[in-house]
């Protein structure tokens, strides 16, 4: 799986038609804008860029290549997560949605002209081959990806099943080198869970997808009969977790939380505000004490969860700083023409803090061990990303001395093992003790 760049929130399919004044440009004369002030920027001066462009460009290009480059400028250019789809990525969002596609399994994006990992997703020839968040996608098949364009990559990255594709990549202190890789059918699997002594359920959930919940509420029942009927403490590790649908981390949620607020989301006009709350009784876990995992990678639907189990006292969240991604996007269709992936809502724990740039600090700071730690891999987090939009509420951070800036990513492969020393503080603060130092 390839997911150009937007750790977190996909809101509702709006299935809303709307006119968008650049697909119209073909109908905009000189003669339309001559009433118009000198150095105006309007569309009789996009039109006549247009004009000069495919009369005097080096090499003829298209009106349709103009028109959607000009689109992904304009919507690219309002923060790190708005987009414009073009009609073949608009699909593939909704198979990735589905929770199963075709190719080499990373989430990738584009960092000062270059193209980043963000994560290798689990089980996948990316993550068995070794690749790590923070490589850099220096070649795709021998060819520079210098200037290339995310969805170029997407599309040379993507390919049939059993096909192979060479990557060259870059890494910190390590010289560039080249992996072939098979593609495969990617059929990300949203929850894992296993059992651990004490009757602990561990649960992780890799993404919010359709099917997340109902994966996770089979987890939890088999969780159950595993430890006789009853479980004795919950994890539920949100680690590397990169996001997906509002809708989704609203009913995970709600399945720790009776009734109450999860989460508000506040837009431009205040009649788009919404409260989603938790059904009554809705709290499938009821008298068991639960702990949250938490790290730089953890973002948007992630932090939502996260969030909402923090401030309504009913987690302990373990582990560094999220993400800090705290605005939604809507997917608006165009008639077949694509569609917009448009920052539309801000949104905000029940306390009403937002995490906009700055993350969920965890209860209980914990960074990996140094055998897990990912030291080649660097965590970005929202406030590193160029227009990250501004915290409206600067209450994210609670307290100065919880900052996490010397955080750590941690090995994908190395998450639920016996490496992986956040986890096993977790459980031992679950049966009642402290990790040794």
């Amino acid at each position: 799986m390839i997911f150009p760049r937007f750790p977190g929130v996909v809101a509702r399919l709006a299935p809303v038609l709307v006119a968008v004044s650049v697909l119209a440009l073909a109908g905009c004369t000189e003669e339309m804008a001559a009433g118009s002030k000198p150095g105006a920027t309007d569309l009789g001066l996009v039109k006549r860029v247009m004009d000069k462009v495919q009369g005097d460009y080096v090499v003829p290009v298209t009106q349709k290549k103009l028109v959607v480059d000009g689109l992904k400028g304009m919507l690219s250019g309002l923060d790190p997560h708005s987009d414009y789809l073009d009609e073949s990525e608009y699909q593939e969002l909704i198979s990735d949605s589905e929770g199963e596609f075709a190719g080499i399994g990373i989430e990738i994006n584009r960092e000062d002209n270059r193209l980043r990992v963000i994560s290798p997703i689990d089980d996948t020839p990316a993550a068995n081959a070794g690749v790590k968040a923070g490589d850099f996608i220096a070649r795709i098949n021998g060819e520079p990806t210098d200037g290339m364009t995310l969805r170029d990559a997407v599309e040379k990255l993507r390919g049939p099943a059993g096909s192979a594709v060479r990557i060259t990549l870059e890494r910190a202190n390590t010289k560039p080198f080249d992996v072939t890789l098979t593609r495969a059918v990617i059929r990300v699997v949203s929850v894992k869970s296993k059992l651990e002594p004490g009757r602990i359920g561990y649960v992780r959930i890799v993404s919010f997808g359709e099917h997340t919940e109902s994966e996770f509420l089979a987890a939890l029942e088999q969780l159950r009969r595993q430890a006789g009927g009853s479980l004795g403490g919950f994890v539920l590790d949100l680690r590397n977790d990169p996001g997906g649908l509002l809708d989704t981390a609203v009913r995970v949620a709600g399945d720790f939380l009776g009734d109450g607020v999860v989460v508000t989301t506040r837009g431009r006009h205040h009649d788009d505000d919404e409260v989603y709350r938790a059904p009554p009784d809705g709290d499938k876990l009821k008298g068991v004490p639960v702990m949250v995992l938490i790290n730089g990678a953890s973002a948007s639907a992630s932090e939502i969860v996260a969030g909402a189990l923090q401030d309504r006292h009913r987690a302990t969240l373990l582990g560094t700083r999220s993400f800090g991604k705290g605005s939604v996007q809507t997917i608006i269709p165009l008639d077949g023409q694509g569609a917009l992936r448009l920052t539309t809502a801000r949104y905000y724990t029940p306390s009403g803090r937002s995490i906009q740039g700055d993350g969920i600090i965890p209860d209980v700071v914990v960074l990996p061990a140094k055998e897990a730690s990912d030291v080649r891999g660097e965590v970005v987090h929202e406030i590193n990303l160029p227009g990250a939009l501004k915290n409206d509420t600067k209450r994210g951070l609670a307290k100065p001395s919880q900052s996490t800036t010397d955080d750590i990513a941690i090995e994908t492969r190395l998450i639920a093992t016996d490496k992986d020393n956040q986890l096993a503080t977790a459980l031992e603060r679950l049966r009642g003790r402290e990790v040794k130092k």
